[in-house]
Protein backbone atom coordinates (compact mmCIF):
# COMPACT_ATOMS: atom_id res chain seq x y z
CA UNK A 1 0.00 0.00 0.00
CA UNK A 2 1.03 3.42 -1.06
CA UNK A 3 1.90 6.05 1.51
CA UNK A 4 1.41 9.67 0.77
CA UNK A 5 2.00 12.65 2.28
CA UNK A 6 -0.40 15.28 2.51
CA UNK A 7 1.84 19.41 2.78
CA UNK A 8 -1.56 21.69 4.49
CA UNK A 9 0.54 24.52 4.31
CA UNK A 10 1.45 24.35 0.19
CA UNK A 11 -2.19 23.95 -0.64
CA UNK A 12 -3.02 27.41 1.72
CA UNK A 13 -0.06 28.52 -0.26
CA UNK A 14 -1.85 28.06 -3.37
CA UNK A 15 -5.02 28.77 -2.46
CA UNK A 16 -3.95 32.11 -1.66
CA UNK A 17 -1.76 32.99 -3.80
CA UNK A 18 -2.33 36.03 -6.23
CA UNK A 19 -0.83 38.75 -8.80
CA UNK A 20 -0.18 42.09 -7.94
CA UNK A 21 -0.10 44.51 -10.50
CA UNK A 22 3.04 45.87 -11.46
CA UNK A 23 2.60 49.43 -10.70
CA UNK A 24 2.59 48.29 -6.91
CA UNK A 25 5.59 46.74 -7.11
CA UNK A 26 8.89 48.39 -5.71
CA UNK A 27 12.68 47.29 -4.55
CA UNK A 28 13.86 45.05 -3.19
CA UNK A 29 13.82 42.47 -5.60
CA UNK A 30 15.25 39.10 -5.19
CA UNK A 31 18.97 38.92 -4.14
CA UNK A 32 21.39 36.39 -5.91
CA UNK A 33 20.25 33.33 -4.09
CA UNK A 34 16.34 34.36 -4.33
CA UNK A 35 17.20 34.66 -8.13
CA UNK A 36 19.03 31.26 -8.43
CA UNK A 37 16.12 29.29 -6.42
CA UNK A 38 13.24 31.21 -8.33
CA UNK A 39 14.98 29.73 -11.36
CA UNK A 40 15.86 26.30 -10.26
CA UNK A 41 11.99 25.90 -9.47
CA UNK A 42 10.87 27.02 -12.45
CA UNK A 43 12.72 25.20 -14.66
CA UNK A 44 11.33 21.42 -12.75
CA UNK A 45 8.20 21.10 -15.11
CA UNK A 46 6.68 18.91 -17.06
CA UNK A 47 8.78 18.41 -20.07
CA UNK A 48 7.96 15.48 -22.55
CA UNK A 49 11.09 13.85 -23.71
CA UNK A 50 13.02 16.09 -21.85
CA UNK A 51 12.90 18.94 -24.21
CA UNK A 52 13.48 21.85 -22.35
CA UNK A 53 11.97 23.77 -24.96
CA UNK A 54 12.16 27.03 -23.66
CA UNK A 55 14.84 29.65 -22.11
CA UNK A 56 14.82 32.62 -19.51
CA UNK A 57 16.17 36.18 -20.20
CA UNK A 58 16.81 37.74 -16.56
CA UNK A 59 16.54 41.59 -17.43
CA UNK A 60 17.52 43.38 -14.20
CA UNK A 61 19.31 46.35 -13.40
CA UNK A 62 20.57 48.93 -16.14
CA UNK A 63 19.96 45.89 -18.30
CA UNK A 64 16.02 47.03 -17.69
CA UNK A 65 16.86 50.54 -19.22
CA UNK A 66 19.02 49.53 -22.37
CA UNK A 67 16.59 46.90 -23.38
CA UNK A 68 13.55 49.02 -22.90
CA UNK A 69 15.60 51.80 -25.07
CA UNK A 70 15.96 49.82 -27.59
CA UNK A 71 12.25 48.03 -27.74
CA UNK A 72 11.20 51.81 -27.59
CA UNK A 73 12.85 52.70 -30.93
CA UNK A 74 11.35 49.07 -32.54
CA UNK A 75 8.12 50.68 -31.48
CA UNK A 76 8.11 54.20 -32.13
CA UNK A 77 9.22 53.04 -36.35
CA UNK A 78 5.84 50.96 -36.82
CA UNK A 79 3.63 53.48 -34.82
CA UNK A 80 3.79 56.90 -34.42
CA UNK A 81 4.26 57.33 -30.14
CA UNK A 82 3.62 60.94 -28.66
CA UNK A 83 6.60 61.43 -26.09
CA UNK A 84 4.56 59.90 -23.46
CA UNK A 85 4.38 56.86 -25.56
CA UNK A 86 8.13 56.68 -25.86
CA UNK A 87 8.46 57.52 -22.64
CA UNK A 88 6.33 54.70 -20.88
CA UNK A 89 8.00 52.20 -23.68
CA UNK A 90 11.22 53.03 -22.58
CA UNK A 91 10.51 52.31 -18.65
CA UNK A 92 8.88 49.25 -19.35
CA UNK A 93 11.46 47.18 -17.68
CA UNK A 94 12.02 49.60 -15.19
CA UNK A 95 8.46 49.17 -13.38
CA UNK A 96 9.88 45.92 -11.13
CA UNK A 97 13.04 45.32 -10.04
CA UNK A 98 13.26 41.90 -11.89
CA UNK A 99 11.75 40.88 -14.89
CA UNK A 100 12.07 37.54 -16.34
CA UNK A 101 11.23 36.80 -20.26
CA UNK A 102 10.10 33.03 -20.65
CA UNK A 103 11.36 32.21 -24.12
CA UNK A 104 9.47 29.91 -25.83
CA UNK A 105 12.05 27.30 -28.04
CA UNK A 106 10.60 24.46 -29.45
CA UNK A 107 12.59 21.72 -30.49
CA UNK A 108 12.34 19.57 -33.92
CA UNK A 109 11.03 16.02 -33.28
CA UNK A 110 7.87 14.09 -32.56
CA UNK A 111 6.94 16.56 -29.50
CA UNK A 112 3.82 18.74 -30.73
CA UNK A 113 4.98 22.82 -30.44
CA UNK A 114 2.06 23.36 -28.34
CA UNK A 115 2.67 20.86 -25.89
CA UNK A 116 6.69 22.54 -25.69
CA UNK A 117 4.78 25.41 -25.27
CA UNK A 118 2.59 24.68 -22.21
CA UNK A 119 5.90 23.55 -20.84
CA UNK A 120 6.95 26.94 -21.17
CA UNK A 121 3.93 28.36 -20.03
CA UNK A 122 4.62 26.23 -16.62
CA UNK A 123 8.02 27.55 -16.20
CA UNK A 124 6.29 31.44 -16.40
CA UNK A 125 3.64 30.31 -13.16
CA UNK A 126 6.71 28.27 -11.29
CA UNK A 127 8.44 31.82 -11.13
CA UNK A 128 5.14 33.08 -9.75
CA UNK A 129 4.78 30.44 -7.65
CA UNK A 130 8.72 30.46 -6.63
CA UNK A 131 8.27 34.56 -6.07
CA UNK A 132 5.41 34.58 -3.97
CA UNK A 133 7.48 31.40 -1.91
CA UNK A 134 10.24 33.54 -0.98
CA UNK A 135 7.84 36.39 -0.09
CA UNK A 136 7.66 38.85 -3.49
CA UNK A 137 5.21 39.76 -5.92
CA UNK A 138 5.13 39.12 -9.04
CA UNK A 139 2.74 39.63 -12.14
CA UNK A 140 3.17 37.15 -15.55
CA UNK A 141 2.02 39.87 -18.64
CA UNK A 142 3.06 39.59 -22.46
CA UNK A 143 3.23 42.57 -25.00
CA UNK A 144 3.49 43.49 -28.45
CA UNK A 145 7.42 42.87 -28.48
CA UNK A 146 6.28 39.13 -27.34
CA UNK A 147 5.93 38.20 -30.96
CA UNK A 148 7.85 41.09 -32.88
CA UNK A 149 10.11 39.65 -34.78
CA UNK A 150 12.32 42.91 -34.87
CA UNK A 151 11.96 43.03 -30.86
CA UNK A 152 12.78 39.40 -30.52
CA UNK A 153 15.86 39.70 -32.30
CA UNK A 154 17.48 42.55 -30.27
CA UNK A 155 16.37 40.57 -27.18
CA UNK A 156 18.82 37.81 -29.26
CA UNK A 157 15.76 35.05 -29.68
CA UNK A 158 16.12 32.30 -32.64
CA UNK A 159 13.94 32.73 -35.85
CA UNK A 160 11.68 29.83 -34.14
CA UNK A 161 11.53 30.99 -30.93
CA UNK A 162 9.05 33.78 -29.52
CA UNK A 163 8.70 34.96 -25.68
CA UNK A 164 5.76 33.62 -23.93
CA UNK A 165 5.66 36.45 -21.61
CA UNK A 166 7.49 38.47 -18.56
CA UNK A 167 7.34 37.95 -15.02
CA UNK A 168 7.83 41.29 -13.12
CA UNK A 169 8.86 40.17 -9.30
CA UNK A 170 9.55 42.84 -6.76
CA UNK A 171 8.24 43.65 -3.37
CA UNK A 172 5.22 45.07 -2.58
CA UNK A 173 2.87 46.59 0.21
CA UNK A 174 -0.38 46.03 -1.45
CA UNK A 175 -3.02 43.58 -0.49
CA UNK A 176 -4.88 42.33 -3.46
CA UNK A 177 -8.28 41.41 -3.15
CA UNK A 178 -8.65 38.07 -4.56
CA UNK A 179 -11.17 38.22 -7.70
CA UNK A 180 -14.01 35.91 -8.65
CA UNK A 181 -13.02 32.67 -9.54
CA UNK A 182 -14.52 30.37 -11.79
CA UNK A 183 -17.94 28.35 -10.43
CA UNK A 184 -16.27 24.89 -11.09
CA UNK A 185 -20.01 23.53 -11.72
CA UNK A 186 -19.27 25.94 -15.56
CA UNK A 187 -15.36 24.52 -16.03
CA UNK A 188 -15.45 20.98 -14.76
CA UNK A 189 -17.03 17.85 -16.48
CA UNK A 190 -17.06 14.77 -14.78
CA UNK A 191 -16.36 11.33 -16.83
CA UNK A 192 -16.55 8.41 -14.50
CA UNK A 193 -19.42 6.55 -15.51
Amino acid sequence: MSQRTAHPQVIEFLQNRRSVLIKHLTEPGPNEDELNTILTIATRVPDHRKLEPWRLLVIRGEGRAQLGQKLAAIRAKKHDLIPQQLEIEANNFKRAPLVIAVVSSPQDGNTPVEEQTCSGAVVAQHINLAAAALGYASQWVTGWSCLDKDAQKTMGLADHEWIIGYVYIGSTDDEPADRARPDLNDKVTYIDS
